[in-house]
């Protein structure tokens, strides 16, 4: 799944990059998407801010900072933090092509400062975790004001560091067994982009 989605994405930037005006840049928008995650056990509450550059009217890139919220109780593990929170930032780039005012394509890579090991532990060391997704979904602009983005992304790094992983909720089965056989690292992600020039 990892290749068909790098290649899809691979075609996609390399088609509508061939109609972005040489290169010029067009334009600049400022975009968020909002995080939000609960349960009996903890939560998340994230933002992440993009700033991107218009080459064309089908590609847009540049760079992002995030911020998250985590927070936990009931805690069940190796750790001794059975209850607690954290906040995790950091930043990164992210590009994505634009398709009939219909739907969109992106990578969005990110490197965050971590609550988590690199066991996937909770630590009280921070360490920095990579993320890379890629994905698409439903893409439109309203009236020239603002433009929505919703979709789905595939983290192919998916580190045992990561942050996102408790956000992950599309369950994978052994092919032999049929048991559960942890999550696949599936985000849904909505983000809101509003023209500056």
């Amino acid at each position: 799944m990892k290749r068909i989605l790098l290649a899809f994405v691979a075609v996609a930037f390399s088609i509508q990059t061939s109609h972005a005006q040489d290169g010029v840049i067009t334009g600049s928008e400022i975009g968020a998407d909002i995080a939000f995650s609960a349960s009996t056990n903890g939560g998340n509450f994230g933002l992440g801010l993009k700033y991107g550059f218009n080459f064309g009217e089908y590609i847009i890139l540049g760079p992002s900072v995030r911020y998250e919220y985590l927070w936990w109780k009931n805690f069940v593990g190796p750790s001794e933090i059975v209850s607690g929170n954290r906040h995790v930032y950091g930043g990164g780039v992210f590009a994505h092509a634009r398709f009939f005012n219909a739907l969109f394509v992106g990578a969005e890579f990110e490197m965050l400062r971590s609550p988590y090991n690199q066991n996937g532990f909770l630590s009280l060391e921070k360490t920095w975790a990579p993320t890379l997704f890629l994905g698409g979904g439903f893409s439109m602009e309203f009236n020239e004001l603002v433009r929505i983005n919703a979709g789905i992304m595939y983290d192919v790094i998916n580190p045992m560091n990561s942050p996102f992983r408790s956000s992950y909720s599309i369950q994978k089965q052994d092919p032999v067994t049929g048991a559960p056989a942890g999550y696949l690292p599936i985000i849904y992600r909505i983000a809101f982009f509003f023209p500056l020039s």
